[in-house]
């Protein structure tokens, strides 16, 4: 079974970073585990496998984590088409009629999926994993179980959210959500591999100051600016953040103190930030605030943990 635990531990973290870290439910919920684990832990660990069994990297697990993202939200979900979702109203800036969504909450929750409720996880699991780091964690049986995991995680969600607004999306706009997730599938395995650069890496603590900074105006510095500036504002951040990480990554000496970092500064931002959020659950703030620093006590001690399991390279490894 000790072969398992990557598995295992990939499986158990995305939900709880992608929901619990995030501040959206309290220690008390900890239970739903049960159904939050297939959806988010069976993506995270499927998009993993996926791309170390075809021998390719994060550039291929960014894309497919993206594809995921697209699917939870415009076909599980749908917040990108529903105006009332959870009752935030978070259409109302940005709204382009044609397409139905709202350009400030797709780019913002997409980028959730695709840094947090996946990227994050598997740097932080495959750093733990050692050796293994790069090879395949699970054989045919596993990747059957895990894919009927993640089919009935998604089944319950899609029926839970329905259930709970009664909200359907014009069948065109579900087709053409399905449209852009196999796009994305297949730019996934058509990306270009990283190469390698001229030039020394950077020390560990700049790809971490540079997440935790942009984390931090992600979360914060564009929730009251008008539609354009938001949008602006996040493609700017996004560009910053595929430069750095493209041009650091292929240069000699990054390694897996590097991974840590850079996921690390993302991990952190989620756990500072979850002190300002109110469950979504019934909870009170002394629940709340007990689970913030649980919650952000783990963060924490997955970061310490897996950055002292990562040891310098001695050739040259690419993100």
């Amino acid at each position: 079974m000790r072969k398992y635990l990557p598995v295992w531990g990939l499986f158990c973290t995305a939900p709880l970073v992608a929901e619990f870290l995030l501040g959206d439910f309290p220690i008390t919920f900890v239970v739903s585990l049960a159904l939050l684990a297939p959806l988010y832990g069976g993506a995270a660990v499927l998009i993993r496998e996926t791309a170390r069994r075809t021998g390719r990297g994060w550039p291929t697990m960014v894309l497919l984590g993206l594809a995921y993202g697209v699917f939870e939200e415009g076909i599980l979900t749908q917040s990108l088409f529903n105006p009332d979702y959870a009752g935030a109203h978070l259409l109302e800036r940005g709204f382009i009629p044609a397409l139905g969504i709202a350009l400030p909450w797709t780019l913002f929750v997409l980028t959730l999926h695709t840094v947090w409720s996946v990227g994050v996880p598997i740097a932080m699991l495959e750093e733990l994993a050692g050796e293994r780091r790069t090879t395949p964690w699970l054989g045919r049986v596993g990747l059957i179980v895990t894919s009927v995991l993640f089919t009935a995680g998604s089944i319950a969600i899609f029926f839970g959210s329905y259930a709970d607004g009664k909200f359907m999306a014009p069948w065109p706009r579900l087709v053409a959500v399905l449209v852009v997730v196999a796009a994305l599938i297949v730019a996934a395995f058509k990306v270009p591999q990283p190469r390698s650069r001229t030039g020394a890496a950077p020390r560990p603590w700049a790809p971490f100051a540079l997440t935790l900074a942009l984390g931090a105006v992600f979360m914060v510095a564009f929730t009251e600016a008008s539609a354009v500036v938001t949008v602006a504002g996040f493609l700017v951040l996004f560009a910053v953040a595929a430069v750095a990480t493209v041009v650091w990554s292929g240069r000699p000496g990054w390694d897996g103190r590097h991974r840590v970092a850079l996921a690390g500064g993302a991990l952190l931002t989620y756990a500072w930030h979850g002190f300002t959020m109110t469950s979504l659950v019934p909870s009170t703030p002394l629940i709340d605030l007990v689970s913030h620093i649980l919650f952000a006590a783990g963060a924490v001690a997955l970061l310490g943990s897996a950055y002292r399991r990562a040891t310098p390279a001695k050739v040259p490894e690419l993100v």
